[in-house]
């Protein structure tokens, strides 16, 4: 058994809470630009003075509607402006957030308001409106529902919420804020359920304070600064966003906000982000699409070996440096291929920060090939996001860092990864036997299989629950080869199956944004859909290739043997992927279970 820790190099005082920046940073520094606001195709200035005093405002409306220090108060919307505002608020009352992704379902809906007892909702439109009303009779909890867009020249809940607060006196925001301990209650977050029924994990002020002190402590302090920005896109119900977001808050960093994904790259050219945060596979969006229309210009083979040359000239810097030849080159290609991605991430981007799931070596050593390091973390809801991550002078790519400060990791007798620390939450709420079974002897037990070497850096090699045993009785960690199918510009999702089976198999989809492109350059009708070409020789081909590709990295026994291309792509929509875009196993064989069989048919 191994185990590593990093000691504390600060203290979470009892007395503190998540909201104290808010308040700190009005006081010290009034006119710091903390946030930019998105309005009318601008970029507006929102100081630290000017954000408080909203904060306190929508404050005052929730404690005149009566919010009660430890009452609980959903909050389902995109990633906007108004999120932080109305979690700050929600704290500074005293009450406990709970986040919900706009995109749930209504069932999703009626489980967190019942599980949670919510006593009030603030949602952003009226489409989550008419969700919670057919839900809202299962929740005896709620009594009020606010909505962000207010219809036609209507008051929005922000401006309803201050106009509530009018008469509540700003000394009951303070003596709520002051009460506050580190030991209570923050936020209640549902985890996004790729099996099972969501559990409500209960984070702490203490929890949200130590992630945001161990990310501002690390090597990501000297970036985090009054001055830098980052663009959050990601959804703010997530934790990993959420805490993020706190830190550079926290650091004085300015932050903006953005749903429009469709319109990323334009976001990006506007708002010039120094750092963002992402998951996997957005990168790997951005690395397909741009090889995608390199191809689709000709430029095919120049792109593919300008993404050679990246990668060696990445995998040289922990080899003692790159030579004089691979120098050269990489000189060459920063001018014809790479200053070009990197103005498509705004031209000032110096740094990304990835979490949620694997990122792949390959890709990270692109990326920082490219002048865009990107930074692997680890964690879980459980976790306050990161409990480890790779950081500015302490980064080894293909692992996912070392321990924040304060915290330790343990690897198990079987492989599995034991975590402790301030981060680590305090239990399920109202679910004391997921609690026992998730925590014992102050180690939480995060079901992931990996490794720590002597310096700290840990390594996923995959989920316990998501082995496969083959009916020759060989263990397969699926993640590596699913991994490296998606990294391939033609697949949008694979899932490796094979469980009890002879041998591996899996299933592939195509991905929509690469499709038209794929076509044309293979002669293909442009209407033609994937069901039209599904025994297509040339996509046959391209699969086989990439298929072949990924077995490189397995042993003979663990590789795919056969597989099938659906006719339809994975979507959150659907219900196949969480919101962060992790594989809802247990769906896709339920809802794929003929084409799994067809696997194994002949």
């Amino acid at each position: 058994m191994r185990e590593f820790s990093v000691p504390s190099t600060f203290i979470v005082p009892e007395d503190a809470s998540a909201v104290d920046g808010v308040f700190k940073h009005a006081a010290e520094r009034p006119d710091l630009v903390i946030f930019k606001r998105q309005t009318g195709g601008t970029w507006a200035d929102v100081t630290a003075a000017e954000f408080a005093s909203q904060v306190t405002a929508v404050a005052k409306g929730l404690i005149a509607l009566g919010v009660q220090p430890g009452d609980r108060v959903g909050l389902m919307s995109a990633t906007r402006y108004e999120w932080p505002l109305v979690d700050f608020a929600i704290w500074a009352a005293g009450g406990v957030t709970v986040p919900i992704y706009e995109t749930s379902a209504a069932e999703q809906v009626r489980w967190i308001l019942e599980d949670s007892a919510a006593v009030l909702l603030v949602v952003e439109n009226a489409e989550h409106e008419r969700t919670v009303e057919t839900v809202a009779a299962e929740a005896p909890s709620l009594r009020r529902t606010l909505r962000i867009e207010g219809a036609d020249a209507t008051a929005g809940a922000v401006e309803e919420l201050v106009a509530l607060g009018a008469d509540v006196a700003d000394e009951e925001v303070r003596s709520r804020t002051d009460a506050l301990r580190s030991a209570d209650p923050a936020t209640l977050i549902y985890t996004s359920g790729t099996t099972g029924r969501p559990k409500g994990c209960q984070l702490t002020h203490g929890n949200l304070i130590a992630e945001s002190r161990g990310i501002t402590t690390s090597g990501f302090g000297s970036l985090l600064q009054p001055g830098r920005r980052s663009l959050m896109f990601l959804p703010m119900a997530h934790v990993l966003a959420r805490a993020v977001s706190l830190g550079a808050f926290d650091a004085g960093a300015t932050l903006g906000h953005t749903a429009d994904i469709p319109n990323l790259v334009a976001n990006f050219g506007e708002f010039k982000p120094d750092f963002i945060l992402s998951v996997p596979r957005v990168f790997e969006k951005v690395y397909n699409s741009a090889r995608q229309k390199a191809h689709g210009e000709g430029k095919g083979k120049i792109f593919d070996k300008a993404a050679d040359i990246a990668v060696q000239w990445s995998e040289a810097q922990d080899t003692g440096g790159a030579g004089l030849i691979l120098k050269a080159q990489h000189t060459l290609f920063d001018k014809l291929v790479y200053s070009k991605l990197r103005a498509a991430l705004g031209g000032q981007c110096q740094l990304a920060i990835s979490g949620g799931a694997p990122l792949g070596a390959r890709l990270g050593h692109f990326f920082r090939g490219i002048g865009v390091t990107i930074y692997e973390g680890y964690g879980l809801t459980e976790t306050t996001a990161a409990i480890a991550v790779n950081t500015p002078g302490n980064q080894k790519i293909g692992t996912v860092g070392k321990p924040l400060a304060g915290n330790a990791v343990r690897i198990a007798e079987d492989g599995e990864i034991l975590l402790s620390g301030p981060v680590v939450f305090t239990g399920y709420w109202r679910n004391e036997a997921a609690t026992a079974d998730a925590i014992e002897d102050g180690w939480f037990h995060t079901g992931d299989l990996g490794s720590v070497d002597s310096e700290g850096y840990i390594t996923i090699t995959g989920r316990k629950k998501e082995i496969i045993v083959t009916a020759g009785g060989k263990n397969v960690a699926p993640a590596q080869l699913e991994d490296m199918l998606r990294a391939h510009p033609l697949i949008s999702q694979a899932i490796v199956v094979g469980d009890q089976k002879p041998f591996i198999g899996a299933l592939i989809t195509v991905d929509p944004d690469a499709w038209p492109g794929w076509k044309q350059r293979n002669g293909k009708p442009a209407a033609a859909t994937v069901a039209e070409l599904l025994t297509d020789a040339d996509l046959v081909a391209d699969v086989d290739a990439a298929i072949a590709e990924a077995n490189t990295l397995v042993s003979h026994a663990e590789a795919i043997k056969k597989y099938k291309i659906l006719s339809v792509d994975f979507s959150e929509d659907t219900g196949e992927l969480t919101p962060t875009l992790k594989l809802k196993r247990n769906v896709i064989h339920q809802s794929f279970a003929a084409d799994i069989d067809a696997i194994y048919s002949k």
